[in-house]
């Protein structure tokens, strides 16, 4: 496994100078950045080149992660949203070629936060997975893996445990199109953390971790050592990324729904401290070497 973290723990914003965040992540001994995928498309190549080098340099790789907007949700019922979602998310693996970044992962089977203005279930699940199924192929021939992000009811109606992401995997059925699990959704819809890591199985391509309430793994009541036991179960060797929110304000509070400081009013270089002392943490209860 390979530990990472976004790097919107320390914004407000969706966005962020990635250049600066992957020395930050290297100097606390992470070993993977995820960045918003969609900021790709606003980089020149130039300056998606230096990102590269950059990140190369310091040993860190890069994972893509995106939340598409509505007029992008490639489950639309409306034929030209899906082509724009397609077109969307393909510009976005060209980029992410260029860069080396493997990964993209996020609710890329529709759009997010869903507004639940269209409940056809079924429609949206059979229309997403002959998108997806178009979007695999190109993931596949840039050798990028594909990760569907199974989230919670209150954000989708459409993917909400393990079991949907792996018939939905099956339905695309291409070998670049794996699901990405996160303990703070897996705690909300799943009985078990650990069976459900255990039926994404071998369509488990990455990891979302934070506590139920979004605060730094170790922090809280999630069954650590639980998870950690079923992922070296499926011999998951991809990456474990952190996604902690305890800070309020700007889009990033607004779309997490942070309204309350969960940080405990605390510096930016104790958030440093903080982030170090949870992957420590992670490292030796899934295993890792610290």
């Amino acid at each position: 496994m390979k530990f990472g973290t976004l790097y919107a723990y320390w914004t407000r914003e969706w966005t962020g100078d990635y250049k600066y965040f992957a020395k930050k992540v290297s100097d606390i001994g992470f070993d993977i950045l995820e960045i918003s995928a969609g900021d790709l498309l606003a980089m020149t190549d130039a300056e998606v080149d230096e990102l590269k080098a950059i990140s190369k340099g310091l040993g860190i790789e890069i994972t893509s992660n995106i939340g598409p907007a509505k007029k992008y949700d490639v489950a639309s019922s409306d034929k030209h949203v899906r082509e724009a979602g397609i077109k969307f998310l393909s510009d976005i693996m060209k980029k992410m070629d260029r860069l080396d970044s493997r990964a993209i992962v996020g609710v890329m089977y529709t759009y997010w936060p869903n507004d639940f203005t269209d409940l056809d279930k079924d429609a949206a699940w059979s229309r997403g997975v002959e998108s997806v199924k178009r979007l695999g192929k190109i993931a596949s021939a840039l050798g990028i893996d594909y990760c569907l992000e199974v989230v919670n009811r209150y954000e989708t109606h459409i993917l909400n445990t393990a079991e949907e992401g792996v018939r939905y995997c099956k339905d695309v059925d291409c070998d670049s199109v794996k699901l990405l699990l996160d303990t703070f959704h897996m705690n909300i819809e799943e009985d078990n953390l650990a069976k459900a890591i255990r039926t994404a199985g071998s369509y488990l391509g990455h990891v979302h971790v934070g506590e139920g309430n979004r605060k730094l793994p170790g922090e809280g009541h999630l069954p650590w050592k639980e998870i950690g036991a079923a992922l070296n179960e499926i011999g998951f060797a991809k990456g474990v990324v952190m996604e902690p929110f305890v800070t309020m304000g700007g889009k990033v509070g607004e779309d997490i729904k942070v309204w309350r400081d969960l940080s405990g009013g605390t510096t930016a270089e104790k958030m440093d401290e903080d982030i170090k002392k949870s992957l420590q943490f992670l490292k030796s209860t899934f295993g890792g070497n610290i």
